[in-house]
Order: C-alpha cells, then structure tokens, then sequence
C-alpha cells in the first residue's frame, strides 16, 4: 500500500546531526531503506521535516521504518495510505 511517512525532526537533534556532518548519511540510510517513491524536504510549523512516499507491503515494517526517527532525531512521525491520481480515478470508478 502506497504510504506517506513524514517526519519532523527535533531542531537540536536536527543540528547536532548537521555540526556533525551526520545528516547527509542518516537521510541517505532512511532513502536506501524506503527507497520511496519520493521524498521532500522543507518546513513545517518551524521545523524541519521529510515526507517520503513509499510502499508498505506489510505492518510489520513499521517499526523498522519510524524507529530511526525516533531515536536519531526524536521526531514526531505521522503515517497514513495515500493515494495517487490514477489510484483516485480507479477508486472513484468503483462507486458507480
């Protein structure tokens, strides 16, 4: 099932990460593990945050998934079903 998995980071954790030149290689460690679909990066409430779609064959990934958030970044994580547009229109066409 196609997910959305966003994270917002801890700003100290976050800049602890950068002054330790650490961040390029845990962002890359989490892309190589979800290998998502896509991934943003920006600002959300003043912090900084990732989104990443990607595919969720089973629950069970998803304690090997937010896990790194938690403990390298002490992130707030939300994830949830996404759909995109042709997923839409095919959904859409099932209640007719």
């Amino acid at each position: 099932m196609r997910m959305m998995l966003k994270a917002t980071l801890d700003t100290e954790k976050a800049n602890e990460a950068i002054r330790s030149g650490k961040m390029p290689e845990l962002l890359k460690e989490q892309l190589d593990h979800l290998k998502p679909e896509a991934a943003y990066f920006g600002p959300e409430n003043g912090h900084r945050a990732c989104f990443f779609v990607f595919d969720m064959q089973d629950s069970s990934q998803l304690p090997p998934t937010a896990e790194p958030f938690f403990s390298q970044f002490n992130a707030e994580i939300e994830v949830f079903p996404v759909m995109n547009a042709e997923d839409v229109q095919k959904g859409l066409s099932q209640l007719r």
